[in-house]
């Protein structure tokens, strides 16, 4: 009994621990920029963004590895990038999976399983950073440079993209219209990029001089400022078909943001759900994906 409590103990100290250094590192991490940028501001940014762009977690772990490996594994190669690709072999179209911030290709275990049943052929890619991927660092454009290698190599019809992937998928289309893709689905997606860095910022903590050498770090690396990131807009050059299903009770990403992408998408349709949260793996979605590729 004395051996139960002592190990309770140490679980709950262990936990406080936990929630304790999540609730202080960020702060120490803008109060560290904040003071770094009174003596340089653009390495302030530089590791600003560097930390806003490095996932804490994602890597394939023990129990999600006989999954991944009952797939013909793949290594698409992108200056020295090394992007890893699954495929679930099948004699239909091609259908390219793309997952989102901290995850990799197992979160796709189960639409993968609806997808065979039809006989799709199924590529999925773990994303710069994530999963068998090679990196320590990801971002939306990083992400695309995978992403646009992968289409060429591959030829998909159809994209299915969950969350930052979804973000990813849209900008990809916008960026790099023509390609082999008709169809295009995203659940849960980000909308504005100036919305994930107030999110950033107001975890944080740092003060404008960072905020504002953030937003030329992003410029001079990527070629757009903070605020003119947005798929609601990217999607008014869009013509192929889309998908975008939300739900409406969704923490990580609200659902006003495929709305607005809706809204200037035309040959798009919006899905909205109440109580499926984020990650959306519910046989309702995956069956509402499978008839929006048969249409």
């Amino acid at each position: 009994m004395v051996f139960i409590i002592e190990q309770v103990t140490k679980s709950n100290f262990h936990e406080q621990m936990k929630k304790t250094l999540n609730k202080y590192l960020p702060l120490a991490y803008g109060s560290y920029f904040n003071i770094l940028a009174a003596f340089s501001a653009r390495t302030a940014a530089q590791k600003a963004f560097k930390v806003f762009c490095t996932p804490r977690k994602g890597s394939v772990l023990p129990a999600q590895q006989a999954f991944l490996e009952q797939a013909t594994n793949g290594v698409t190669q992108i200056n020295e990038q090394k992007i890893q690709t699954y495929q679930w072999s099948g004699h239909k179209e091609t259908v390219l999976l793309l997952h989102g911030w901290e995850s990799n290709s197992f979160r796709w275990r189960k639409m993968i399983g609806f997808l065979q049943k039809e006989n799709y052929n199924i590529i999925s890619i773990d994303a710069p950073g994530h999963g068998n991927s090679s990196g320590e660092i990801f971002n939306v454009p990083l992400y695309v440079d995978g992403i646009r290698e992968v289409v060429s190599q591959y030829q998909p019809k159809y994209v299915i993209a969950h969350s930052v992937g979804g973000m990813a998928a849209i900008y990809h289309q916008y960026k790099y219209p023509g390609n082999s893709l008709e169809k295009m689905v995203a659940i849960g997606a980000p909308s504005e990029f100036s919305e994930l860095m107030d999110q950033y910022k107001a975890i944080l903590k740092y003060n404008s001089k960072v905020g504002t050498a953030l937003d030329n770090h992003v410029y001079e690396n990527y070629g757009f400022r903070i605020k003119d990131f947005s798929t609601s807009a990217f999607a008014r050059e869009i013509t192929i078909d889309g998908l975008l299903i939300h739900d409406e009770l969704d923490e990580i990403a609200p659902v006003s943001a495929s709305e607005r992408v809706h809204a200037n998408w035309k040959n798009s349709r919006l899905i909205k759900t109440e109580g499926l949260g984020h990650s959306m793996h519910q046989d309702e979605v995956s069956n509402s994906i499978i008839d929006f590729l048969k249409s």
